[in-house]
């Protein structure tokens, strides 16, 4: 899907009426003998957004006031530093030779006849781990087979309001929101609505990605 939305942007597809508007996170995480490393980014119609690289996530385009971001960086660093410090702990109880690559892709979709959709999806080295049905905020497992992480992990996100009725509301409402002021702004689709641009969470729940993370190292990674 990613790949499909960059050649879409890099032929225009954006300015199509019929295409829908898109607001898209990627967030990458890999951990490797109790370090951790972190990248993504997010997508505003086709437009670089938003960057992570390491520990520095920066607004490439202005959606948030000066102040209002110097807070949301300031959180996000916050984040990733009390992330690498449980990597840690977990690493010296359970440690691990060998890397894990965990990947959260996460967004939604404005059409011109103005339904929405909106999606997050996990990977595990790879392969499918879990995906957020946000119709009805509930997370299904992906993992092929049985498996008691994913099974674990499934079970462990449906317990708190951040991950399941706050993660719903993001993407529903929160993301939806920026891309109706972006759809009145350009003039792609007709709106009555003019609600503020409330970025929320920049590239997502992180602590979506942290649980994820936490919950299979603390697990031994079986």
């Amino acid at each position: 899907l990613l790949p499909l939305l960059l050649l879409c942007g890099a032929l225009g597809c954006a300015a199509d009426r019929a295409a829908p508007l898109a607001f898209t996170m990627l967030q990458q995480t890999r951990v490797f003998k109790g370090s951790s490393i972190f990248w993504g980014n997010a997508s505003l119609d086709g437009q670089l957004s938003h960057l992570l690289e390491g520990s520095t996530v920066t607004q490439v385009l202005p959606l948030e006031t000066p102040d209002a971001w110097a807070r949301r960086q300031q959180d996000v660093t916050t984040y990733l530093d009390y992330f690498r410090g449980l990597v840690k702990l977990f690493s010296k109880e359970r440690p691990m030779n060998y890397t894990q690559s965990l990947s959260c892709h996460l967004g939604c979709f404005l059409f011109p006849n103005g339904t929405a959709h909106s999606f997050y999806e996990v990977t595990l080295n790879g392969t499918a781990f879990l995906s957020f049905h946000v119709l009805n905020a509930t997370w299904e497992r992906r993992w092929p087979g049985t498996d008691e992480v994913a099974t674990f992990a499934e079970r462990e996100l449906m317990k708190y309001p951040t991950t399941t009725k706050d993660l719903q509301h993001f993407l529903n409402t929160t993301c939806v929101d920026i891309l109706q002021v972006q759809s009145a702004r350009t003039g792609k689709q007709s709106s009555r609505s003019h609600v503020p641009l409330v970025l929320g969470l920049i590239l997502g729940t992180f602590a979506l990605l942290g649980m994820a993370v936490g919950i299979f190292l603390c697990r031994g990674g079986s």
